[in-house]
């Protein structure tokens, strides 16, 4: 197999860590994966398209997974680029399974938002028809512009073309049996990790939230340290320093970090907490956090049915930083509940995350 990848964000790009992982799972099935880079951002689309019709040429009858982001293949999140990588495919006779790692398109309400809006879910559409099978991280149920089963779109096999595989960890897994022994569950130091903070301008409503989670939360839980680690994370550090100046809250800050080091941050922590964004199968935060055994804190949109149902995961009301202390807070004072959560998380990843699952998904979906 091919896994074909458009625009990657250095140092760290979830999209190249989830096929890093999941080439050694297929190898174990004596598949070999082959990643392969359309480098348009640095080469421009002339030159990036040129050398992707000379490489695929001999890729007649081979499966090339294009992993679908909408701005993977376009800087301004018009990716019309992704139609023009699919049709060489196309052309030189490779059977394309497009990864829908986003399955629609942004939101916003400006004329030019609404535009690219509608841009992107035609490009995403046009994909799933032109493909010769299409792969969604969420379960099919969800997406609302599939056929429904038995409809009469069927008849053309769009629909038994579709499978849902949920992504995995692009971090080792790392799960810890139990809570440390020694002290007391209330002396104890609790570590809670937020993975990720946002870039200008959304850096400082994240510190925001990070710091009114962390102070409420101290009201109840005395020895609180907050570990901050990701992209963003080393740029807000000032920041976070000030928001939590005069509270009883620890701080660490990482910054960007190696995959085994987060492993390791996440296994020696008690909860990993979601403050930007609603806890889902599209976060590879969310994968990492189980695939290492540890409680998940976060708010949700919508009904979490699917694999996350199963999953450790403390469900604050809303997204409100008052109502994500709560949870945290029932996660850090109840050892039973946090074992509860943890063992959750250690059965759905061996359930439906692993790379080991994964992969028998992908060779089930993609026969020779």
């Amino acid at each position: 197999m091919i896994a074909l990848l458009g625009k990657c964000y250095e140092p760290n790009d979830g999209l190249v860590d989830q096929c890093n992982c999941l080439g050694p799972a297929l190898a174990r099935h004596q598949v070999s994966l082959t990643i392969v880079k359309v480098n348009w951002s640095e080469e421009g689309w002339i030159r990036a398209l040129g050398r992707l019709w000379r490489e695929s040429a001999g890729w007649r009858g081979e499966w090339v997974l294009l992993q679908y982001t909408n701005l993977a293949w376009s800087r301004r999140g018009f990716p019309f680029g992704a139609l023009a990588v699919a049709a060489i495919l196309r052309r030189h006779g490779a059977r394309s399974a497009v990864v829908f790692h986003e399955h629609t398109g942004y939101g916003g309400s400006r004329w030019r938002e609404r535009v690219r809006h509608a841009c992107q879910v035609w490009v995403v559409r046009r994909l799933y028809r032109k493909s010769d099978a299409s792969i969604f991280t969420i379960p099919l149920d969800t997406v609302g512009w599939l056929p429904p089963s038995g409809a009469a779109e069927d008849h053309t096999q769009h629909r038994q073309r579709a499978f849902f595989i949920p992504i995995g960890a692009g971090i080792p897994e790392y799960a810890r049996a139990d809570e440390p022994s020694g002290a007391s569950s209330h002396e104890r130091e609790k570590r809670v990790v937020v993975f990720g903070v946002g870039y200008a301008p959304s850096a400082a409503a994240d510190v925001a939230r990070i710091a009114g989670v962390a102070r409420e939360a101290s009201k109840s839980i005395p020895n609180l340290r907050v570990v901050v680690l990701g992209r963003g994370s080393g740029e807000a550090e000032k920041d976070l320093v000030r928001a939590l100046e005069g509270s009883s809250v620890g701080l660490e800050v990482w910054g960007t970090i190696p995959a085994e080091e987060v492993s390791r941050e996440f296994g020696r922590a008690d909860a990993l907490l979601f403050v930007r964004f609603a806890v889902s199968l599209q976060r590879s935060t969310a994968m990492a956090g189980i695939a290492c055994g540890l409680p998940i804190v976060g708010y949700r949109n919508g009904e979490a049915g699917g694999p996350m149902a199963e999953a450790g995961i403390e469900w604050a009301a809303s997204s409100d930083p008052t109502d994500l202390a709560r949870a945290l807070v029932r996660v850090l004072s109840d050892s039973g509940r946090w074992q509860e959560l943890h063992e959750r998380n250690v059965r759905a990843q061996q359930k439906y995350f692993s790379w080991s699952r994964i992969a028998k998904l992908y060779l089930e979906a993609l026969p020779e």
